[in-house]
């Protein structure tokens, strides 16, 4: 067996194809999961009875288990519960909405985190001289706590998005045609699956190194933006 070289490049331009379903894909739930997150770790920094307990239960589930059986959860079970309990067929649903509804769930359990830790690592001392200013509650989590905390969690911020980049490929199980989905059809009508997979591996390197360097350059504009003492409006 000789590895067919040009045969990559062919493969790539097919695979490439299916590159804007992916990115929807991984970058949907982020959005999606960056609110979840949000009001998660709201809830958990300041207890509210029933909703915290709730809040918490979410967490240690979505962190204790695979991404995997989340996507299947969502793929077979809110098809059946719709069904069953309002006599509501979802067939007209593509199925790559269920699976950035699992995958969004998945990150908001995350970030959740990500979000808390972030805003516990800024000073009380910061947060009482807002108030000393006569600041909001809202004016002091938008221009001081807020712009910090996620200055502090870009990078792991950066390893939640390249993991659910690679998380996509997970999708193709339920018949997704996203990157993955596309190198086994590639690989599969050619029978040439060492170079179908050495070009879909290319991409998703290309796109980490994309999504690193962006990073770096987000983290420092948030950084000398933070920096100035009191964020703008």
């Amino acid at each position: 067996m000789q590895l067919d070289i040009p045969f990559i490049w062919t493969a790539f331009t097919e695979i490439i194809k299916a590159l804007p379903l992916t990115l929807i894909i991984a970058i949907a739930p982020i959005l999606i999961g960056l609110l979840i997150g949000i009001a998660v770790a709201f809830l958990r920094m300041n207890p509210i009875k029933i909703l915290t307990p709730i809040a918490n239960f979410y967490v240690s589930f979505y962190r204790g288990t695979p991404v995997i059986m989340h996507i299947m959860i969502i793929y077979f079970g809110v098809p059946i519960l719709f069904e069953s309990t309002f006599g509501i067929s979802l067939n007209f649903v593509p199925i790559a909405v269920f699976v950035i509804i699992a995958l969004a769930l998945n990150a908001g359990a995350y970030l959740s985190e990500i979000i808390r830790s972030g805003i516990l690592s800024v000073s009380k001392g910061q947060i009482d001289a807002a108030y000393s200013i006569g600041m909001t509650t809202s004016e002091t989590l938008r221009r001081i706590v807020l712009p910090q905390a996620f200055a502090s969690a870009i990078p792991n911020l950066t390893n939640i998005i390249i993991g659910f980049l690679h998380a996509t490929s997970i999708a193709f199980l339920v018949s997704v045609k996203e990157l993955t989905g596309a190198a086994n059809i590639v690989a599969s009508s050619n029978l040439k699956f060492l170079e179908a997979f050495i070009a879909v591996g290319i991409i998703y390197w290309g796109i980490t190194i994309i999504i690193e360097l962006f990073a770096q350059l987000i983290e420092r504009k948030i950084t000398a933006y933070s920096n100035t003492g009191v964020a703008r409006n």
